[in-house]
């Protein structure tokens, strides 16, 4: 191997399987070395421990402390979620490792890494224009032109205010033309009542769904950065000041589009989810337990979809890459990497 080749990353148990509870009023618990889940005295799903790699608890669904105790002794995460989705706290073991690589994560958030912030912004446009182009029934020609444009140019932006310029720019490109992704035989309602891209309170189905979906990834980008033993707090685009995941936040930008949004559309145009699945109370629209599990079910497929990893070559699953790129983070930070490359689809 030369010596300017890159540090293979390998990633914790990647046959394991990230197990969520969607549910309500169900129970998770520990019997027998089987994480067992049970509403009313009937079993709805009993998997080994061992297979069991991650835990992302949604909306009123209990977990035995035994369950807790056992994930976070073999050093696994839990991530608990409203029902809308949206990450509201989560659990990491005690025996966490890479501890200095954490002080300098700290250091660089104050001090600011633009070199990060650049390619998680560059790398986030540039999956976007390959969603337009791959899939777009409409001309996006010129919309993927300057969205190709814009995320060239991230790699040159001065500053971080910048940055958060030409994201916003691109993405208002991307979600004015994000109807055209639907397919002709999915419930056209969901094109009629898309007001643009909002994100928290939004009353329209489309926006529900993919808030629902970032929740998803928010969830596995958390797991993956505490694998790696860094903090999820400590960003390098977004900011710690609300009180929110900034690292978490800053790496999954770049698998909105191939993961979040591409589950969402997947769910959409093969029939799975209508407008109806999500009924409309007073000024809210709500995410039915039916429409959950199958968003869910469609997100679980497409990050275990594959897909060559850019740097180093070899075959991984969408979901094994967020933790290959949080491990890329960390070795900006430790100094065993000259530089963090996002995943950029073709």
């Amino acid at each position: 191997m030369r010596s300017d080749s890159p540090r293979r990353i390998a990633v914790s148990n990647p046959h394991g399987d990230v197990l969520h509870l969607t549910t309500p009023g169900s129970r998770a618990s520990l019997k027998a070395g089987r994480v067992v889940v049970t509403k009313q005295r009937e079993e709805l799903a009993s998997v080994p421990v061992e297979r069991v790699v991650g835990l992302v608890v949604h909306g009123n669904v209990d977990v035995s402390s035994a369950l807790l105790r056992e994930l976070l002794w073999r050093g696994y995460s839990i991530v608990w979620c409203a029902s809308s989705g949206r990450v509201v706290g989560s659990a990491r073991s005690a025996s966490s490792p890479n501890g200095i690589a954490r002080v300098r994560q700290h250091v660089a958030s104050e001090s600011g890494h633009l070199e990060l912030a650049r390619e998680f912004v560059g790398a986030k446009v540039s999956n976007q224009a390959t969603q337009l182009r791959r899939n777009a029934r409409t001309d996006v020609t010129d919309p993927v032109r300057r969205m190709r444009e814009i995320a060239r140019s991230c790699s040159s932006t001065p500053d971080i205010p910048s940055l958060f310029g030409r994201e916003g720019e691109a993405a208002a490109m991307y979600f004015k033309n994000f109807p055209a992704l639907l397919s002709p035989d999915a419930d056209p309602a969901f094109a009629d009542l898309w007001p643009g891209r909002t994100g928290r309170g939004a009353t329209d189905p489309l926006n529900v769904l993919l808030n629902y979906a970032y929740g998803l990834l928010l969830a596995d980008t958390v797991r993956a950065i505490h694998a790696c033993g860094l903090d999820p707090h400590a960003g390098f685009l977004h900011t710690a000041t609300r009180n929110k995941p900034a690292l978490a936040l800053d790496l999954m930008e770049e698998f909105r589009a191939p993961i979040a949004d591409s589950a969402v559309l997947g769910a959409i145009n093969n029939g799975e989810i209508v407008v109806a699945d999500l009924p409309q109370t007073l000024a809210n629209r709500r995410l039915g337990e039916g429409a959950r599990r199958t968003l869910t079910a469609s997100y679980q497929r497409r990050v275990r979809q594959e897909l060559t990893h850019p740097v180093f070559g070899y075959s991984v699953s969408w979901r094994r890459a967020i933790e290959i790129q949080a491990r890329m983070v960390l070795g900006v930070l430790d100094g065993t990497a000259k530089r963090y490359t996002g995943i950029r689809t073709r």
